[in-house]
């Protein structure tokens, strides 16, 4: 089930990561971030009923930074998932931060909790 919810985290990682480009109106507004942090909130809780390890639980959360940080890298024919300008530039530290700060606020609470 661990395995099922790494899984999870990278599939997360991949539809977060395409999706940030979306806007409201004329405003960019990355909201992929926003539910990347929530499903990834949930993934690490899931796993805690699984294992009582925060090191295990967190495998999501792992397999999450690291899909995103591979698709932070340029493909072939030099095609990039992460790019914009003006504000858009920051979108992927928007991401990362969003994304991987509740989960690990519940690996946190969970540990020290």
């Amino acid at each position: 089930m661990l395995a099922v919810l790494a899984i999870d985290g990278v599939l997360c990682a991949i539809a977060a990561s395409f999706f940030l480009q979306l806007r409201l109106g004329s405003v960019p507004f990355p909201v992929s971030a926003v539910i990347a942090g929530l499903v990834n909130a949930a993934l690490v809780w899931a796993a805690f009923q699984y294992t009582s390890s925060p090191r295990v639980a967190a495998l999501p959360l792992w397999t999450w930074l690291l899909t995103v940080a591979l698709l932070s890298f340029g493909g072939p024919g030099e095609d990039i998932v992460f790019g914009g300008t003006g504000v858009m530039e920051f979108a992927p530290l928007v991401l990362v931060a969003f994304g991987a700060l509740p989960p690990a606020g519940v690996l946190l609470r969970r540990q020290y909790g």
